[in-house]
């Protein structure tokens, strides 16, 4: 060998030194080696076997994917596939009252509770049902019989408390439901499951699935808002209480807030007027298209959607939001408290605005129904606040040819108790979470009005007629918006999921071309 072959060969080895991944192969024995490229090899077959599956590079349906060359944004082929039904509802508002309220003053009249107030809870109506550890430890359960009264309103005859005087006035309009049966005993999942079918978080909102089956429709205001009422305690509301979870970032809800920024970080910083954020958009949408291009990951679509959205929102928040147009009749109708910011007669207000103007979900969430002590006079504030401005957003909505199509719901994550928690007096109860039955009501778009569906027992502990499962109720929404709830899927880390899981039945005796 001569010199210059033995320098080249050192050189060799000196650079192979150098690179401490090349010196690793080096090193690697030869069955090591094909022991880790077999296994390296089978999880990409398995890699690509999913993405086939599936439709996408990441496991999940994509948003936007359309064999057939429609433009992006629209439906999927899974959601169009889905639509089998007469779509009686275009849009829908939910009026989310959290904390769970009291069904026995509001809807569900026991009078057997004012006649045994304050005796025992027969064993024989718990069957040994579980209770929460706030009153599970008591040594007693006394029937608490409700402070309030009720009467029959409408044509109907439909029993409403003294609470909701507005609410009665349009009773006729409503499907009173007093069955409605959840899973989860506490605010937290309870909440998660309502409005995701999950008790577990992070999964998309009913909202996010009608955005995802019904397609982008292009407006110049989001899919899907929520309102929360400003200045409310009580249980914690969450974002993911109107996410979209695996669905992705353009289905969520933005949320409008009271004051002169109703969505945070929505305005340019000085310096950069309207043409020049439009080019800074316009090559952000390249790299993201070049992303995607190298990378297949999808996700940048959805970043650029979102940045869409927040241009045109620019110019559409400030207009929807300035309620000086408004006549007196509208204050009139919801009350002052509409003209104040933040407030549950400002949001419904605002909720009309948007729906009227496209907005295809829109959520109301309104604390403080949580009422373990105090209830006599917690109920009555919630009430005052609550009840004329959610029947006026019916009736305005009515008045504008807009209720036969928008789907009203309104209600909480359970029910409470027919005994009271801690002590009972003669002016002062609370009760406890009650997830066996609960009351709410919808309105609107194909649901039967001036109905009352479903019973509970004399102890107001127990469905006795017509259940409305969540699962069930949910399906039933998704029928109105003409999907089949078993086809509406998205796939998603190897399993297909629905908002109603691998449960459900669509409730006929809730709609109105139904069976009577």
């Amino acid at each position: 060998m001569s010199a210059a072959d033995s320098n080249d060969g050192w050189s060799a080895r000196r650079s192979l030194d150098a690179d401490p991944e090349r010196a690793l192969l080096r090193d690697l024995g030869r069955r090591a080696l094909l022991r880790g490229t077999g296994v390296g090899l089978a999880a990409l077959a398995l890699a690509r076997l999913a993405e086939a599956e599936s439709g996408g590079p990441r496991g999940g349906s994509p948003p936007d994917e359309n064999p057939n060359g429609a433009r992006a944004g629209d439906p999927p082929q899974a959601a169009l596939a889905a639509r089998i039904h007469h779509r009686r509802a275009q849009r829908a508002v939910h009026l989310f009252m959290s904390g769970g309220p009291s069904q026995f003053e509001l809807f569900d009249d026991k009078p057997l509770l004012r006649r045994m107030n304050g005796t025992e809870l027969p064993p024989s109506v718990r069957s040994g049902q579980r209770l929460t550890g706030m009153s599970g430890n008591q040594a007693t359960l006394p029937l608490a019989g409700s402070k309030f009264s009720f009467a029959q309103h409408g044509k109907s005859g439909a029993s409403v408390s003294e609470l909701l005087p507005h609410t009665a006035g349009i009773v006729d309009r409503l499907c009173i439901v007093r069955s409605l049966v959840t899973d989860a005993i506490n605010h937290d999942p309870a909440a998660t499951f309502l409005l995701t079918g999950s008790e577990i978080a992070g999964r998309p909102t009913l909202g996010a699935w009608l955005s995802y089956g019904l397609g982008d429709a292009r407006h110049e205001l989001p899919e899907f808002c929520a309102l929360v009422t400003q200045g409310k305690s009580g249980q914690p509301l969450y974002e993911r209480l109107w996410g979209a979870g695996f669905l992705g970032a353009r289905h969520q809800a933005v949320q409008l807030r009271a004051g002169a920024a109703p969505v945070l970080f929505l305005d340019d910083p000085p310096g950069i007027d309207r043409a020049t954020r439009r080019r800074m958009l316009d090559a952000l949408a390249a790299l993201h298209a070049d992303d995607v291009a190298r990378t297949g990951d999808r996700d940048a679509l959805e970043r650029t959607a979102r940045a869409e959205l927040a241009f045109r929102l620019q110019a559409s928040v400030p207009e929807v939001a300035d309620i000086a147009s408004e006549p007196q009749s509208t204050f009139d109708l919801y009350g002052e408290d509409a003209r104040k910011p933040g407030t549950f007669a400002a949001n419904c207000l605002l909720a009309r605005r948007l729906l009227e103007r496209g907005v295809r979900f829109v959520q109301l969430l309104h604390q403080d129904w949580d009422h373990h002590g105090g209830l006599p006079s917690g109920i009555v504030r919630e009430c005052k606040e609550t009840d004329r401005p959610a029947a006026a957003l019916v009736q305005d909505l009515a008045q504008r040819g807009l209720l036969d199509d928008t789907l009203v719901v309104w209600g909480g994550e359970f029910g409470r108790t027919c005994y009271s928690q801690g002590k009972l007096t003669a002016d002062d109860y609370g009760r406890d979470h009650h997830p066996r039955c609960a009351s709410m009501w919808l309105a609107g778009a194909g649901v039967r009005a001036g109905t009352t569906y479903g019973a509970t027992c004399d102890h107001g502990y127990n469905v006795v007629e017509s259940p409305v499962h969540v699962h069930d109720l949910n399906a039933t929404v998704l029928r109105l918006f003409g999907f089949d709830h078993e086809r509406l899927v998205f796939r998603h880390q190897g399993r297909r999921y629905r908002l109603t899981d691998v449960h459900g039945e669509v409730i006929e005796g809730l709609l109105e071309d139904g069976p009577r």
